[in-house]
C-alpha cells in the first residue's frame, strides 16, 4: 500500500482521476483537462459520458484513460438505462466507468435492488475490458449502510468503491474511506472523490487507504506536494 511520506511524484501522479464533470462544460474546456492529464501521467481524466469520444481522441497514445460518469449524479435511473449508458460509453472508448448508485434504493432498504444493479454494469464492464467504480455518495448515508453496500461489493468485485460525486452535500472522509477499506479488504479498491482539494486532504486520504484520488485540482495538489518535499 503507498504511503503519503514515501510516495513519489510519479506514483502520486498515476493516482489521480483528473475531473471535469460541470454541465456548462466546453470543448475547449476538455482539450485543456486531456492536455494537463497527458503532461503529468494522470491515471484517468473523470469526464460525463457525452464527451467520452472527444476525450479518447484527444487522449489517444497517451497511456491515460477515459473515465465515463454514468447516471450522474444522482443515480437515480433504471438498471435498464444505467447499463445502456454504460455500454454506449464502451463504444465511445471508456476506459472506466464511474456509476451512481441508486440512493433511494438503499434508503428504502432495497438492497437485492443494488446487488443486481451492482451485477449488471460490473459484467457489462468485465465483459469489454473496462474498470467497473461504484459511486456510494456516502453524506446521504449511514456508517451501516456504507458497511452493508461494501459488504455487496466485497462479494460482487467491482474495481473500485467510491465515496462520492462531489455534487452531493458532502465530499469524502478519512473515516469513511478506512471503514470501506476495512470492509472490502483487497478485494476491491477504494477511490476517495469530493473536496479534496489540497495536498494535505490528499495525504490523508492515501494513508486511509484510497488508491485512487478524484479531484478537479490534481495541478494545486501537486504543487504543494512539491513544496512540502522541499
Amino acid at each position: 500500500m503507498l504511503r503519503s511520506d514515501t510516495i513519489t511524484r510519479q506514483e502520486l501522479c498515476g493516482l489521480f482521476d483528473h475531473t471535469l464533470l460541470k454541465a456548462f462544460a466546453t470543448g475547449a474546456d476538455f482539450k485543456k483537462l486531456c492536455s494537463e492529464a497527458a503532461e503529468h501521467h494522470f491515471a484517468m481524466v473523470a469526464v460525463n459520458s457525452g464527451p467520452t469520444a472527444l476525450c479518447k481522441d484527444l487522449l489517444a497514445g497517451s497511456g491515460v484513460h477515459v473515465g465515463a460518469a454514468i447516471a450522474f449524479p444522482l443515480g437515480q435511473t433504471t438498471i435498464e438505462a444505467k447499463v445502456f449508458e454504460t455500454e454506449n460509453a464502451i463504444q465511445n472508448g471508456a476506459d472506466e466507468i464511474d456509476y451512481v448508485i441508486n440512493i433511494g434504493a438503499l434508503r428504502d432498504g432495497r438492497w437485492d435492488y443494488l446487488r443486481e444493479e451492482m451485477e449488471s454494469i460490473v459484467r457489462v464492464c468485465r465483459r469489454a475490458g473496462v474498470l467497473s467504480k461504484v459511486i456510494f455518495e456516502n453524506c446521504y448515508l449511514t456508517k451501516e449502510e456504507i458497511v452493508r453496500l461494501a459488504e455487496i461489493a466485497r462479494d460482487v468485485e467491482p474495481d473500485f468503491i467510491k465515496t462520492s460525486t462531489g455534487m452531493g452535500t458532502g465530499g469524502a472522509t478519512v473515516e469513511d474511506v478506512r471503514l470501506m477499506k476495512e470492509t472490502v479488504g483487497g478485494a476491491v479498491k477504494v477511490k476517495a472523490a469530493g473536496g479534496i482539494r489540497d495536498w494535505a486532504a490528499c495525504k490523508a486520504m492515501i494513508d486511509a487507504g484510497a488508491e485512487r484520488i478524484g479531484t478537479s485540482s490534481a495541478l494545486q495538489i501537486l504543487e504543494e506536494y512539491k513544496k512540502a518535499r522541499g
